[in-house]
């Protein structure tokens, strides 16, 4: 069966990546430019890329829910720790106020420190809490 011939035009730079297409599968590079068309044009071409974007769009939302999660569990627990301090911790009369900001500076250094190393090893409060709690059967 004899074959329309058609001439094509495209960017000077697909073309070693043709070339190497078709060398590595041993094809012309008429049979690559063809089914490329074919797959343009086949009516199945928009299904699969709708397919395609859902997947990715599934994939997507359940990331922001993830992170959604994470966020909520991580407000969640500074305000309960902000709760308990607020109730718990009695004001410190003046004379004792320059020597508590001092500690509490310090404290606040190694508190950044001790985060800054969590961070860059990877570590996360979410795991920690999710491995160290045991439901109840």
């Amino acid at each position: 069966m004899k074959k329309d011939r058609l001439n094509v035009y495209f960017d000077p730079s697909l073309s070693p990546e043709l070339d190497a297409l078709a060398a590595r599968h041993k094809i012309s590079k008429s049979q690559i430019v063809e089914a490329a068309l074919a797959s343009y044009l086949s009516p199945d071409a928009a299904d699969q890329r709708e397919a395609a974007i859902t997947r990715r769009l599934d994939r997507l939302t359940r990331g922001v829910e993830r992170l959604e999660r994470d966020v909520t569990i991580g407000n969640e627990a500074i305000a309960l720790f902000v709760r308990f301090w607020l109730t718990t911790t009695p004001p410190l009369p003046d004379t004792m106020r320059d020597a508590a900001q001092a500690k509490g500076r310090e404290r606040y250094e190694g508190f950044v420190e001790t985060l800054g190393r969590r961070l860059a090893k990877g570590s996360s409060f979410a795991k920690e809490v999710s491995q160290d709690f045991k439901p109840k059967e």
